[in-house]
């Protein structure tokens, strides 16, 4: 049997959550008739801290919508240049918000207050300005970082004295807060509106969940129905998110997971494997002098499942449907790959 370990994306609900969905009581989302729905925003919004939350089918959607929301077209995007909402979400900023990005290297996963002022553009008769700064946390293209709260405040401070907000995608905002023992109040508290997901480490089927202060709620919710996020009968697929938010401190599993699936690779001759802070390991196989497709192709033939995220790197994300005896499994796999590679 295949241990996969592509992404967090690949959990399945458990008997729980869907015995939730089959008993979910349902109304008219878009009326703000579902009482699923209602509780599930309500809950998400006082777990994190703020006034209010949108239930929105993606992570991807709501980080979409909350650019709208705060940015006015044409602006410009401080961005790191390996955050997700850069790379991976077809240009949306663009496409549907009608942003320009300016992306800075943030090396350590968030940019300094220095990165932020170099960036920063004046509105005048020749520029729009900039609009907004984007962070992320973790930060997947950097290998689950879990960015410190103090990073985001200082970011965040040099951010508002420009008078530009501030949006967190914490798609894996609680791998953070686990990781960092942090409250999630205390993570989110210097940012304008938040982005986290429910479908990954916590499980759920399928949603996210943008929150951030009444006004920006409201404004969220009309871009969510412009953008065809309006759900209807929604408390089907909002109640196994109730559960979702239940088993936060779960994750600290899957950290475990990775921390020793990055050990018992490293130990393996040609792969080289930092120690992850989250449930992200990233694989290097230059030294191997592999390239990332045919080592996930490797690993693919022995039963292991993992991504290419550049020419020699690999992905390998741990969650809840992978156990302590599947990593140990999947070690032995991996290395029985390189023997092959190296035949």
């Amino acid at each position: 049997m295949a241990i996969d370990l592509r992404s967090d994306t690949v959990t399945r609900p458990s008997d729980a959550m869907r015995a939730a969905a089959a008993d979910a009581d349902v109304g008219d989302d878009v009326y703000g008739e579902d009482p699923t729905v209602n509780d599930l925003e309500a809950t998400a919004a006082d777990l994190v801290g703020v006034e209010d939350a949108l239930y929105v089918p993606t992570g991807t959607m709501g980080n979409q919508i909350a650019a709208r929301v705060h940015g006015e077209r044409g602006e410009e995007v401080v961005l790191d240049r390996k955050s997700h909402i850069y790379q991976w979400e077809l240009g949306g900023l663009a496409q549907l918000s009608g942003l320009q990005t300016r992306p800075v290297d943030a090396g350590d996963a968030v940019p300094t207050p220095e990165q932020f002022e170099s960036a920063y553009v004046a509105e005048s008769l020749h520029r729009p300005g900039t609009g907004l700064l984007t962070l992320e946390n973790t930060h997947n293209a950097r290998g689950g970082v879990a960015v410190a709260p103090e990073a985001i405040t200082a970011v965040a401070e040099a951010a508002r004295d420009r008078d530009v907000p501030v949006h967190l995608d914490g798609a894996r905002l609680f791998n953070a807060c686990v990781a960092l023992d942090v409250d999630p109040s205390r993570m989110v508290r210097d940012v304008d509106s938040v982005l986290f997901c429910l479908s990954k480490g916590l499980g759920a089927p399928v949603g996210s969940i943008l929150a951030g202060d009444a006004d920006f709620v409201a404004a969220a919710r009309r871009v969510r129905k412009l953008f065809g996020g309006g759900m209807r009968q929604a408390g089907l697929i909002a109640a196994p998110g109730l559960l979702a938010l239940e088993s936060v401190d779960r994750l600290a599993d899957d950290h475990e997971n990775a921390a020793r699936l990055a050990v018992g690779l490293d130990d393996i001759e040609g792969l080289r494997v930092p120690e992850p802070d989250t449930n992200i390991v990233q694989v290097h196989t230059d030294d191997l002098g592999v390239e990332a497709e045919a080592f996930v192709a490797a690993c693919g033939d022995v039963g292991v499942r993992g991504g290419a995220h550049g020419p020699h790197l690999t992905r390998f994300c741990t969650h809840l449907d992978v156990d302590r005896d599947d990593i140990e499994e999947a070690i032995e796999r991996v290395g029985d790959a390189v023997g092959t590679l190296r035949a």
